[in-house]
């Protein structure tokens, strides 16, 4: 069957992934057109891994138009990679990955019903996540030394605590997100689903980072909008920013218990997403 003139389109949106070689089928080029839409919708490019791993490795050996709601079950319930009985978090997780790639295909006209309606979800009731208190937030500043980078990297560490962003939002913050009015700053932002808003920053946050722009001898009002806050100083942070985690054992603050579970997040981000093409 031939690729749908819609899913052509998306197709030709650019995206964050590799090229797909021109002998690709036409399911393996609609699983591309999807990513590629998630991408572009949701801004992160951690939820384009996440969904591509699970999707991938659910049709291995098997194409859309032959899953049937036993396949799904199967695979949301099957042991993974850690050789664990998946957690509820974890089922709802993948049934709602591929839920959300099967209503894109249903709105595709590349299959006329989801296997997932069918599956009932459990009830995922992830642990809440514990922020840092006073002093531990104290213990993790105290090892930030105080040298151009690390003045970066605290700038880094307080807009992250102050503001309670992503890491994805975090790390993506340029001079054009910043405003100043009458005294006070404000920050913008683009959050899940790609919605987009703008609050208030932190004092503490802003002179942290405008003092990181000194020690490279920039000033916010001459940056190019699109200019990175945090990559300035001409040392990228460490892994895209999990150096705070070597930090969080450095100060005795366990990562483990400050940071959220990955599949957790792609549930709350999938959700049901895809029935209207906004996920």
């Amino acid at each position: 069957m031939a690729m749908t003139a819609s899913v052509s389109e998306v197709l030709a949106v650019t995206a964050p992934l590799p090229a797909l070689p021109t002998t690709a089928s036409q399911w393996d080029q609609a699983l591309y057109a999807f990513l590629v839409e998630k991408g572009n919708r949701s801004g992160s490019k951690r939820t384009v891994e996440s969904y591509s791993r699970m999707l991938w490795r659910f049709f291995a050996d098997t194409t859309p138009d032959r899953v049937t709601p036993p396949d799904v079950l199967s695979y949301a319930h099957g042991i993974g990679q850690s050789g664990k009985p998946p957690s509820s978090v974890t089922i709802a997780a993948r049934i709602a990955c591929l839920s959300s790639y099967f209503k894109f295909l249903q709105r595709m006209g590349l299959v006329s019903s989801n296997p997932c309606d069918l599956v009932e979800r459990p009830q995922a009731s992830p642990s809440p996540a514990r922020g840092y208190t006073a002093e531990e937030v104290k213990r993790l500043l105290s090892v930030v030394p105080d040298t151009i980078r690390g003045r970066r990297d605290r700038a880094i560490l307080l807009v992250f605590i102050l503001t309670g962003r992503r890491r994805s939002e975090v790390m993506g913050m340029t001079a054009g997100d910043i405003e100043i009015e009458g005294g006070t700053v404000f920050y913008r932002y683009r959050g899940k689903g790609g919605k987009q808003g703008r609050r208030e920053l932190p004092r503490p946050a802003w002179e942290a980072i405008r003092r990181t722009l000194e020690d490279c001898g920039k000033e916010l009002a001459s940056m190019a909008p699109e200019e990175s806050l945090h990559l300035i100083s001409g040392v990228a942070p460490r892994g895209g920013w999990r150096g705070s985690w070597t930090l969080d054992e450095v100060a005795g603050v366990r990562p483990d218990e400050a940071h959220p579970d990955e599949e957790a997040e792609v549930a709350g981000k999938a959700g049901d997403a895809g029935s209207d093409g906004h996920s």
